[in-house]
């Protein structure tokens, strides 16, 4: 199938994998660019369709994990660290004293590994997903301008 492609199909496939890495300079770039190149040549051409859904398949699905993983650190967050939002935790409700300002935290208050270790899972996972989105962006741009149709992982079908 590859000697049927054109190399302009192969160039526009391959520029709409490598747009997602706007998200970077543009906020939702991710999105907006790889859709404005799909939407404009998915009619004219097979593959760039395939690769234009594909590509935004794995962006949207890429958002959806962040969110969940948010959603559930959240909890984690204020369940965990409820103190903070104290203002005399830290000794800001003596900011009227200026003589004798200290900020002083109580240990036994301070529950320090009870929050930090669901929190630090979240940011291992979110960590892995960014490296798991370069690194297969990088592939599916290779491999698209060389002709192979790819098919990235973890990615929920929500474009058809």
């Amino acid at each position: 199938m590859e000697s049927t492609l054109t190399k302009h199909e192969r160039n526009i496939s391959a520029l709409i994998h490598a747009s997602t890495f706007s998200k970077f300079v543009i906020p939702f770039g991710n999105f907006i660019i790889p859709l404005v190149l799909w939407t404009a040549n998915k009619n004219e051409y097979s593959y760039v369709d395939y690769n234009g859904k594909q590509a935004l398949n794995f962006q949207i699905s890429l958002l959806l994990y962040s969110v969940v993983l948010g959603a559930i650190s959240i909890p984690f967050l204020i369940g965990f660290f409820p103190d903070i939002f104290d203002l005399g935790f830290f000794g800001f409700d003596q900011l009227s004293n200026y003589n004798n300002f200290s900020i002083n935290i109580d240990p036994d208050n301070f529950k320090f590994g009870t929050w930090l270790i669901p929190l630090s899972l979240a940011g291992l996972i979110k960590a892995a997903l960014f490296i798991v989105n370069v690194v297969y962006t990088i592939l599916a741009t290779i491999k698209t301008n060389e002709g192979q149709y790819f098919e990235y992982p973890l990615t929920i079908k929500f474009i058809k």
